[in-house]
């Protein structure tokens, strides 16, 4: 048996609160002028908010629009109370944007690769979403966290927040039982911490964790460090891209290290990453593997990717060079190829930086349908 943990955090934590804001700006620009090049990054701590970057775009905007995109984000987060040393109210902010270099529009308008880069995408049988399960629990503990609050069935606790699980496997990698399940949650003054485990059980846990993955081995660690009234980022500095592993699959699954939000999609560090992800859940949907890994890689001013990998960790049905064959036949991995077929210059991406960018069947989002499974069941009638 092993032991293998996951966690996640709520969209209140400083580091989601940057990643939104410079999501939310993409998106602005986005709506106004689809064909907006954008690298934003955010800082967030007490009382004030830092946004950096280039842009190029035809959308004329001045400080004002800047700024009242970003307290909305804020305010729509929750951080409301001034008291708490970071609100929408009360925020300073300070706007650090400039235009694009002129080599890099270059670059772009040659339909090249942005930068340098390898992106990993990744899918597997383990949960309906094609989600590592330890991945999935933390992060639908952490949602549920936020969902608790903003309907007011826990209306004491504030938008910051952390969880964490760790499940136990067996020597064939088949989840036995949960370990560990870590939840914690800024909340009010004055309330009990008593009170507040048993709610964060009721409310919380046991609506999200399936009973049977629970025994009598599995700790409940609410709150460890008792008293969590100040949080957000009047308690730590939050910045864009450091939660690229909540966004991708956990730390089960390489990461090529670039983080997406702030970025549109003629950066391959996301539009990469989201292709990628496109054909792994497509390849297991299909029936021709039980987890599936592809890695892209590009060369700055490049536009086919220098590389294309697969990984099936052995549960391949069909050959795995006879999948990559069907890939490259039948997609286009050029940067502007990937922005044709997953529609990317649409303003959707805050909503990624808040809910996840992976493990959706709802058809929000182009790169989680899986309207390839014909195409690639087709190697296993083959086969057959």
């Amino acid at each position: 048996m092993k032991k293998f943990s996951s966690e996640s955090v709520t969209k209140g934590h400083p580091d989601k609160i940057a990643d939104q804001i410079s999501d939310a700006l993409l998106d602005s620009f986005l709506k106004e002028d689809p064909e907006s090049k954008v690298a934003i990054e955010t800082v967030v701590t007490k009382q004030i908010v830092i946004v950096l970057g280039e842009i190029k775009t035809l959308f004329k905007f001045d400080s004002e629009y800047i700024e009242n995109v970003i307290k909305n984000v804020v305010k729509e987060i929750g951080y409301n109370k001034e008291s708490e040393n970071f609100c929408y109210q009360k925020i300073s902010i300070l706007n650090f944007i400039h235009e694009q270099s002129r080599e890099l529009t270059k670059i772009v308008k040659n339909k090249g690769a942005g930068d340098q880069g390898l992106m990993f995408g990744y899918a597997t049988k383990e949960t309906d979403l094609f989600l590592p399960l330890n991945f999935l629990l933390a992060r639908n503990l952490s949602l549920r966290l936020t969902e608790v609050r903003e309907k007011q069935i826990l209306p004491f606790l504030r938008p910051d927040g952390k969880t964490q699980i760790t499940l136990v496997y067996d020597e064939n990698n088949n989840p036995l039982y949960i370990d560990s399940i870590v939840v914690s949650t800024q909340h009010e003054e004055n309330i009990e911490q008593e009170f507040l485990k048993k709610n964060i059980l009721k409310y919380v846990i046991e609506p999200i964790i399936n009973p049977v993955l629970i025994n009598e081995k599995t700790n409940f660690f609410i709150n460890p460090s008792k008293s969590f009234v100040i949080g957000g980022p009047a308690a730590d500095t939050g910045l864009t891209g450091r939660k690229i592993i909540q966004d991708a699959y956990g730390g089960e699954v390489r990461h090529g290290g670039g983080c997406f939000s702030g970025k549109d999609a003629s950066k391959v560090d996301r539009s990469g990453a989201y292709m990628a992800r496109y054909l792994a859940k497509n390849i297991v949907a299909a029936g021709l593997c039980d987890k599936c890994e592809i890695q892209l890689s590009y060369i700055i001013s490049f536009d086919k990717p220098v590389s294309l990998f697969i990984n099936t960790f052995g549960t391949n049905k069909v050959p795995e060079n006879l999948i990559l064959e069907t890939i490259e036949q039948n997609f286009d991995l050029t940067p502007q190829g990937i922005i044709k077929i997953l529609n990317l210059k649409k303003p959707l991406f805050q909503i990624t930086s808040r809910e996840g960018h992976f493990g959706h069947n709802d058809n929000l989002f182009s790169w989680e349908k899986i309207d390839q499974v014909p195409l690639f069941s087709k190697l296993l009638k083959e086969q057959n």
